[in-house]
């Protein structure tokens, strides 16, 4: 079966490779750096690195009002789910990394939650990098995503106040200030965000009773309501010590309270009708949670021109407390009324220390050698208890109560080198990492370990063709490593009907990446279309067992292979000189081998994901903008996960040249919504969750300070 896979990915090498010798000359060095391909819309700029694509947010409205989950999903081939949970191409294992820094908060399961907390106001660009360089750590076999947050380093004074107010009495208010004088340059920013939620879960399940053989019809309905306060604060300080030495600290802390109540219906029949089961259940929440950051920066300037040593230390840390009071009533078979508890902890401090050198040398190549340390410590303590109804006292539950620390530790030595070679220009690296993990569950008394190493090369090959068309090709093999909860293997009694355990066999997914792009920029517009293929081993899934006619078991599996394969493609520019759009796609191919799983042979499936924004500009002074996303339907082992379409609809007034009035419209249609299906024998579940509720803004942006026409600072994209 796997045979397959890799054959395809070796036509397409072979495929690739007779490309680059048709248009590839005789290579020879020269000193002059390649320009980079600006590609320009009215609406948004997007420019187009070796190794990466920037896109500017300023044009997309949602930034002043939405969250990072939603400017995130009007990115090319990036979809943002309706728990917040990003892929990128079809797939899951996408690093994401704040300031080039990993973030305790968008680390493993609440990742999306994170990206659903966060304000965009905060964010002012979005790096994409399908095949990152050796700089970045292995992590993310889809890719890495890198946010960019607000900096000004303009000389003196200058900031800015944005305040929204919403529908469901939401509101949102942003402040950032910042001030650069001489060797000095400080900046800050505040953030409060009242945000409210509903989400909705159905599944309809059918089963055979394992004891009886009888065909089971379960049913599970539960309506959530979610207020939550989040306050966040950042600030950033540079100094320069002398003309060889700099400084720099980064400071940002963002938290998260507020309550959530849920009402969950339950029921079961047998095929003819008959009722066997029906229950209700109520509960009363409270959330906590807060996540730090803290960046140490050195910069030495050494004795050859362009030749620097960056010293950096990183930590982050998120902690979580959530504590439930839940009220059960059975009227089938008839039973007493009961309350239980839970209280949910989760403390992660990642600490990473890191030496990056750089130079660059007279025929212009670059050179970049790099050290880097990361200690993980992850700790999970869930407690549960039930209420004795004649003492009215707590009484532990052991189908609740676990504690699960898990350690790991990442050490990794990169190199990269970048020449220009003829038309072409080259960056190639190698990045070596050893992992040693140590789980322990110590409700279980189980502990386990687990230790491999690796290199990982990474190629970049760019060609300007002509003044207006460029050529890249891209190549990485990329490691992810399973999440410490997804190895937790305590069975997990919180919902009732659908169990959840992790899988202490699991493996790190590997990942080989090969891609081909082309890219022209003409007057008015702009067009890239690039084909890729990505060849997974042991790629983690989730799965579902049957363990009682109304109750499922969810957990993770490896498959043993997986391929995919496609074409993204993009355009934007001006239709007049009122409309411009933005359009990208991605149409897709997708194999997997789940005969593991008990799945007949191989399964694929072919879909077609979509992006596209119009922008009227009837004058200077205003801008509307509705934006439409598409995630077609995509495969899984046991089934498929339905299609997500969403519709998203923005204004801007500007009332003078520093304060505008804003409204925006956020899922328009009611589409944001996770649907699967299962059908495997024994087992068919079709589960929804959705958020239903339409999120509506209208707010004033207010620029004071420096002008907004001075030069803006350079990307760094080395951060």
């Amino acid at each position: 079966m796997r045979s397959r896979g890799g054959l395809a990915a070796l036509v397409l090498l072979s495929c690739t490779a007779a490309i680059a010798a048709e248009v590839l000359p005789v290579l020879e060095p020269a000193a002059a750096t390649l320009p980079t391909v600006n590609l320009t819309g009215a609406a948004q700029v997007v420019q187009t690195r070796i190794d990466r694509r920037v896109f500017d947010l300023s044009s997309d409205l949602q930034r002043v009002t939405g969250t990072a989950a939603d400017v995130l999903n009007a990115i090319p081939s990036v979809e943002v789910d309706a728990d917040g949970n990003v892929s990128l191409r079809g797939d899951a294992n996408v690093m994401i990394l704040v300031d080039g820094k990993p973030s305790a908060q968008l680390t493993g399961a609440r990742a999306g939650d994170g990206l659903l907390q966060w304000s965009a106001s905060d964010i002012e660009k979005i790096e994409v990098m399908s095949n990152p360089p050796a700089q970045y750590k292995t992590e993310g076999t889809a890719g890495v995503i890198n946010i960019v947050t607000k900096k000004s380093r303009k000389p003196g004074a200058s900031g800015s106040l944005q305040a929204s107010v919403g529908n469901r009495q939401r509101h949102v208010l942003a402040g950032n200030a910042a001030y650069s004088v001489g060797a000095l340059s400080l900046s800050a920013s505040l953030g409060l965000r009242l945000d409210d939620r509903q989400r909705r879960l159905e599944s309809q399940l059918q089963s055979i009773d394992p004891a009886s053989g009888q065909t089971v019809l379960s049913q599970e309905y539960a309506d959530q309501h979610m207020r939550r306060l989040l306050p966040s604060v950042k600030a950033t300080l540079d100094y320069r010590l002398s003309a060889t030495q700099s400084l720099g600290v980064d400071l940002s802390t963002r938290e998260r309270s507020g309550q959530r109540f849920f009402d969950q219906h339950d029921s079961s029949q047998l095929a003819d009708g008959t009722r066997t089961k029906a229950s209700m259940r109520h509960s009363d929440g409270h959330e906590w949670s807060r996540s730090d950051e803290q960046t140490w920066r050195f910069r030495q300037l050494l004795s050859a021109p362009d030749e620097t040593l960056d010293a950096t230390v990183h930590r982050s840390g998120d902690r979580e407390r959530e504590r439930y009071a839940y009220q059960n009533s059975t009227t089938l078979p008839v039973a007493p009324p009961s309350q239980d508890h839970l209280y949910l902890n989760h403390d992660l401090v990642s600490t990473e220390l890191g030496l990056d050198y750089a130079r660059t040398l007279a025929a212009g190549e670059k050179l970049k050698l790099g050290l880097a340390l990361e200690r993980d410590d992850y700790g999970f303590a869930n407690v549960g208890d039930n209420v004795d109804a004649s003492t009215g006292q707590a009484v532990s539950n052991p189908l609740l109560t676990n504690r699960f620390d898990y350690l790991q530790q990442v050490n990794a030595l990169y190199a990269s080198w970048q020449q220009i070679l003829g038309d072409w220009e080259a960056l190639g690296g190698l990045r070596a990492e050893a992992t040693a993990g140590k789980g322990n569950q110590f409700t279980q008394n189980l502990i386990q370990q687990r230790r491999y190493r690796g290199l990982y090369p990474s190629l970049h090959l760019e060609r300007s063709l002509d003044e207006t068309a460029s050529l890249s090709l891209g190549f990485s093999r990329r490691l992810s490593r399973p999440e410490p909860e997804a190895l937790n293997p305590f069975v997990d009694h919180q919902d009732t009907h659908n169990l959840r355990a992790g899988n202490t066999g699991l493996l790190p997914q590997d990942t080989q990446a090969l891609e081909l792009g082309y890219r022209i920029t003409a007057e008015h517009q702009n067009y890239g279309a690039t084909v890729y293929a990505r060849a997974n081993r042991n790629s983690v899934t989730d799965v579902v067992q049957v363990l009682s006619p109304d109750v499922v078991l969810n957990t993770k599996t490896n498959l043993p292979y997986s391929l995919s394969s496609g074409m993204e493609f993009s355009s934007d520019g001006r239709l007049s000189s009122l409309w411009s759009y933005k359009l990208g796609g991605n149409l897709f191919h997708t194999q997997i081998d789940a005969t593991a799983l008990g799945a007949s042979g191989l399964k694929s499936s072919t879909g077609l994901n979509l992006k596209l924004s119009l922008d009227f500009h009837p004058s200077s002074q205003n801008t509307a903008q509705v934006s439409f996303s598409r995630a077609d339907k995509r495969l899984t082992p046991q089934g498929y996960v339905d299609a997500i379409n969403l519709v998203n609809l923005g204004l801007r007034h500007k009332l003078d040249d520093d304060l505008s009035f804003l409204m925006t419209v956020s899922d328009l249609l009611n589409g944001q919504r996770f649907e699967r299906h299962i059908s495997t024998p024994g087992l068919t579940q079709t589960y929804l969750r959705s958020q239903p509720g339409r999120v509506i803004y209208v707010g004033l942006s207010w620029m004071l300070g420096a002008s907004k026409k001075a030069k803006a600072t350079a990307f760094d994209y080395d951060q």
